[in-house]
């Protein structure tokens, strides 16, 4: 998985696969896109106005929790 942002036009990605050689868009919302490879996975995740998406919770912060043990790890998103 990566996630990316581009600061220019204020758009994260989350890339769940390898590149896909043909993907369809399928917008769900006015700020998110998911893009599904030609078996219908979800290939990626496109959130519009991500600034404010991603800062809305938890400080602008990535949290990955292992909802089993309670263990999380926390990254400073890098949303200038």
């Amino acid at each position: 998985m990566k996630l990316t942002y581009d600061p220019r036009h204020n758009i994260a990605y989350i890339r769940l696969h390898p590149k896909a050689a043909q993907v369809k868009t399928v917008r769900i919302s006015d700020e998110l896109n998911v893009d599904l490879d030609t078996d219908g996975k979800v290939y990626g995740i496109e959130l519009l106005n991500a600034n404010v998406q991603l800062t809305k919770e938890d400080g602008g912060q990535l949290v990955m929790l292992n909802e089993a043990t309670g263990e999380q790890t926390k990254v400073k998103l890098p949303l200038s």
